[in-house]
């Protein structure tokens, strides 16, 4: 089981919160509006990506919850 410090996790949980979901929003409409190719392969691998990070937060802190109760 991974387990990160407080600093890192509170960056990863920063990033998969609010950074990785605005930059696949931003994405998505920026290449639409301008009319750029592969709009939606950018977004939904970005949303892949921050989907991923988010499981290994939350098993990080399920782990980190078990540790500290015992």
């Amino acid at each position: 089981m991974v387990i990160f410090n407080n600093k890192v996790y509170d960056v990863l949980k920063w990033i998969c919160m609010l950074f990785l979901p605005a930059l696949a929003l931003l994405a998505q409409t920026l290449f639409s509006i301008w009319g750029l190719p592969y709009s939606e392969q950018i977004s939904y691998t970005i949303v892949a990506i921050n989907a991923f990070l988010s499981a290994i937060l939350g098993f990080t802190a399920i782990g980190y919850e078990k540790i500290t109760k015992d």
